[in-house]
């Protein structure tokens, strides 16, 4: 585990999105650099689309949750 070092106004926003999101500081600021970093390994992809692969390849079941 490293240190990284992040501007002022950026871990406001990330303070802020993460109790919105009911995450840590730390795991929205994970969670957004994850996200960026599928994002650009491919850029075809739309964020719902990340967000659902990544939750199948966790074995999530998404059928429940659309029919709810």
């Amino acid at each position: 585990m490293g240190l990284v070092k992040i501007d002022d106004t950026l871990h406001e926003e990330i303070r802020r999105a993460s109790t919105v999101m009911c995450r840590s500081i730390n795991a929205q600021a994970e969670f957004w650099m994850k996200i960026g970093m599928l994002a650009e390994a491919d850029p075809t992809m739309t964020f719902h689309d990340i967000v659902k692969a990544q939750l199948e390849a966790a074995d999530v079941c998404l059928a429940s949750a659309a029919a709810a």
